[in-house]
């Protein structure tokens, strides 16, 4: 009779939450946070305490991704059209009474200094997700174009504060959603077209229109400096343009075997702008040469891939769907900050997942990694 009583054990308590837990995509978690620790160890060595906060911040997005994990993707579905109405309300409330620091308005007091825009990276797939859920088979035109417009909201609101980098990533994910919902490839193919023929008129004619004096309406004259300046960063070699030409100086010396931990020279003689923020990947680069950053890109592919995988296989349309998102966010992450650092698109604050120092980007990915490990956990459960 007493062992009907016994308590239950520690183990048998948490081995509940534990159970379902996506093995490959821990494991490429883990690999590129090694990665990122030895990174910022090298490059941030001399920035007080900036390792020591960088690990801070990497445990405190795995407690926020272990807790998300335990919530059933239903459960996060109710919290979409809430989080959104918060997002815009607080994006609105920037845009009106909003603090500017370095002639952008991104920040709000609240009781506490927060940058709204960092809500809709994840409220914004998560409202797109809840409405193609609530459509599933009866979607019509009109409601893609409902869609276009929950994006459109947020997104344009950000754009005016401005801040590109943060635009990019919450309108990459909103359009996944609306990619994977099902949107037809016969209105994808105009706007890229548009697009392939807007930069190759723009490659053609770059002297002109990057000529002094000429300005380009439709953009901020910052983001017009920053596209004229990838065109030709030697057109300001020590202003607008030291950061590509010193990023790619770095990545190109450090050949196919790097220099050696804790021996890059551009690193730690200070070439490198933002060498623990945007920068980083040109830090690691050099250290770790063609082969490290092969490592790099091969350890995002499997993450991406697994994310992908996980989408595919998810049990419902909301689930598949925000899945697909939050993988693209990933993506979007890696490619544009890698893109960026080796001069192949323009300079935009986007950090390196796992790699740059960051705590309120770290936290958005400890949320995408929960949602995805949540789903993952549900699809696992619905088949034992």
């Amino acid at each position: 009779m007493a062992a009907v009583f016994d308590k239950p054990s520690l183990r048998h308590r948490f081995s509940p939450m534990l159970q379902g837990f996506d093995g490959p995509l821990a494991f490429a978690v883990f690999l590129l946070a090694c990665a990122g620790l030895l990174t910022m160890y090298s490059s941030g060595f001399d920035h007080g305490s900036r390792f020591l906060d960088h690990g801070r911040n990497m445990l405190l997005a795995g407690g926020i991704m272990f807790v998300i994990a335990q919530i059933p993707p239903q459960r996060l579905m109710s919290f979409a059209v809430p989080l959104y109405i918060v997002g815009v309300a607080l994006l609105v409330a920037v845009a009106v009474f909003g603090i500017t620091k370095k002639g952008a308005r991104r920040w709000v007091n609240v009781g506490v200094v927060i940058q709204p825009s960092e809500i809709l990276k994840i409220a914004m797939p998560l409202m797109l997700a809840w409405w193609f859920q609530k459509r599933e088979g009866q979607l019509r035109p009109l409601d893609f174009i409902v869609a276009v417009v929950l994006l459109a909201v947020p997104v344009g609101l950000i754009m005016k504060q401005p801040d590109l980098g943060t635009s990019l990533l919450v309108l990459m994910a909103g359009l996944s959603v609306i990619f994977f919902a099902g949107l037809s490839w016969k209105l994808i193919i105009p706007p890229f077209l548009v697009g392939v023929v807007a930069i190759a008129l723009l490659v053609i004619f770059g002297d002109t229109l990057c000529a002094d004096g000429v300005r380009w309406f439709i953009l901020h004259d910052y983001q017009q400096q920053r596209i004229c300046t990838l065109l030709d960063p030697t057109r300001d070699p020590l202003g607008k343009g030291f950061h590509i030409i010193q990023g790619m100086i770095a990545i190109g010396s450090g050949g196919l075997f790097g220099k050696g931990f804790m021996q890059g020279t551009q690193t730690h003689l200070e070439f490198i702008p933002e060498r623990t923020t945007d920068f980083i990947f040109a830090a690691y680069s050099e250290e770790f040469g063609l082969l490290g950053t092969l490592f790099l890109i091969a350890a995002f592919l499997f993450l991406v891939l697994r994310g992908l995988a996980i989408a595919l296989e998810a049990p419902t349309l909301f689930s598949r769907l925000l899945a697909g998102a939050v993988t693209m966010i990933f993506f979007t992450y890696a490619f544009v900050n890698m893109g960026m650092v080796s001069g192949i698109l323009p300079v935009v604050g986007v950090p390196l997942p796992f790699i740059s120092y960051g705590g309120t980007a770290m936290v958005t990915l400890g949320m995408g990694l929960g949602i995805l490990m949540s789903i993952s956990k549900s699809k696992r459960l619905v088949q034992s």
